[in-house]
């Protein structure tokens, strides 16, 4: 039986398990973008995870979601991640970064400019500003001329990732923003190649991965999948024939691995399985819900055709998730009030498993 301790081939690298840490925001960024040491002590901390996947990182300065968060799209941003990278990798991990473009998840107060979408059709719900909570404003709809410049986006700032040190890169194709904008029924309301039919509402997101593939290769690229998630009101249709669509237009292209949260059901997520033919990352928990994924789900979805399973928030508090999941030690809670508070508190503090004398 596998298990979540067993090795993995990903690619050219070899895993030494098959934890692997997913993407959280966490806002700690300095000004311009730039990583910082203590964004390279968290990473190290984590770095026994099979693959670690960075946060959500902005591959140009429209496609900044949240103040304070990290970029990919200047020469000095590339720069202050080799700090991160040469930390993860000094203390034996491999890791990732994820490109995030916000779309319409944005606001002017953050980037100086006004966010882009699909269509003229604003997110639900209210986004963070250098000045508060604010509620999201109406994007300006990207001409069909433009749509190409921002799927190329992701590969630049792919280049600069491996300028930097990664080992590869996510694509952020989930929880509503750009790419899963254009998947979404609610989002996109284009009449052009890039709405509409399946077919076209998927373009983009092969257009994306498309570029990025040739600009650093398939064994370097992911991609995270929300299927049926409906965040920030980016809801679908067809769920299990767009995404299966998707995942047929994407085999041929060699990827790294394709990586699904739990947004959708059990059924259609196994469907899912079936219809990629390479590795699967699975989230086993529902994004920002109240459970956090442990190791009987993680089994469970290994069991289910999984081939590596992600953990969110329990790496919060639990810098040595793997250890404390293989001996089945109790996990430490994390504290939602330090998430996204900037500092060191709540982020390099939590301590690895305190064994009784």
């Amino acid at each position: 039986m596998t298990t979540l301790f067993d090795r993995y081939q990903l690619g050219e690298m070899v895993l030494p398990n098959r934890v692997v840490m997913a993407p959280l925001t966490r806002v700690r960024a300095a000004a311009g973008g730039l990583a910082t040491p203590s964004m390279a002590t968290y990473y190290a901390q984590r770095a026994t995870a099979g693959l670690i996947v960075t946060e959500g990182v902005q591959p140009s300065i429209v496609g900044q979601s949240n103040p304070g968060t990290p970029g990919l799209h200047t020469d000095e941003q590339a720069k202050s991640w080799q700090q991160v990278t040469d930390a993860v990798h000094i203390n034996g991990g491999r890791v990732f970064a994820q490109l995030m473009h916000g779309g319409r998840v944005s606001h002017p107060e953050t980037t100086g400019m006004q966010p882009v979408g699909p269509s003229a059709v604003p997110a639900a719900g209210e986004l963070f500003t250098p000045t508060g909570r604010k509620p999201a404003p109406v994007p300006r709809a990207l001409d069909t001329a433009e749509v190409p410049d921002h799927a190329r986006s992701y590969a630049g700032a792919a280049r600069y990732a491996i300028d930097a040190g990664f080992d590869g890169v996510e694509l952020h194709g989930a929880n509503g923003y750009l790419i899963s904008q254009f998947l979404s029924s609610t989002a996109n309301l284009r009449t052009d190649r890039y709405g509409g039919s399946i077919t076209n509402r998927i373009r983009f997101a092969v257009e994306a991965v498309t570029a990025t593939v040739e600009a650093v290769g398939g064994h370097r690229t992911g991609i995270r999948l929300s299927p049926g998630a409906g965040i920030w009101g980016a809801t679908e249709t067809d769920v299990p024939e767009m995404y299966t669509a998707l995942l047929t237009e994407l085999a041929p292209l060699g990827l790294a691995y394709v990586h699904l949260e739990l947004t959708t059901a059990e059924e259609v997520l196994i469907g899912l399985r079936r219809a990629w033919p390479g590795t699967l990352i699975v989230n086993p928990a529902f994004p920002m819900g109240p459970k956090k994924a442990d190791g009987a789900a993680a089994q469970r979805w290994l069991e289910l055709g999984a081939n590596l399973i992600s953990f969110g928030r329990a790496f919060i508090a639990n810098p040595d998730l793997v250890e404390r999941l293989r001996q089945h030690l109790p996990l430490a809670d994390d504290d939602q009030a330090t998430w996204y508070a900037g500092g060191d508190q709540g982020y390099l503090t939590y301590p690895t498993y305190r064994y009784e004398a």
